[in-house]
């Protein structure tokens, strides 16, 4: 228990340290979004911020992970989601432009 007071009482706020926060916050808060439109529409759904929230964060966590903190587990998990959130991202976008335009697209 002592470690962990010495701990707390010895905490330093970095500006990476934020960066961290915000891409873990921008990150986890997507699965809010998620399970908001999943109850408005009544089934479920993976909407557009979603997949903003998902490349944002990534970004953000990665950032802090190759920069911030060197932290070679942080950056493996965080690479894979992040590439994976852009090509949905990429592959929504593009679904919406067909839909817009008319285009078909197989």
């Amino acid at each position: 228990m002592e470690h962990i007071l010495h701990a707390l009482a010895n905490y330093q706020v970095t500006p990476w340290k934020v960066v961290g926060y915000l891409g873990s916050v921008m990150f986890t808060s997507r699965w809010f979004v998620q399970l908001y439109y999943t109850r408005k529409l009544k089934r479920v759904v993976m909407p557009l911020a979603f997949w903003w929230l998902s490349v944002c964060g990534s970004i953000l966590l990665l950032a802090y992970f190759i920069i911030g903190k060197n932290d070679s587990v942080g950056i493996i998990s965080n690479f894979f989601p992040a590439f994976v959130s852009v090509y949905n991202l990429i592959v929504h976008l593009r679904h919406r432009k067909n839909s817009i335009t008319g285009d078909a697209t197989v």
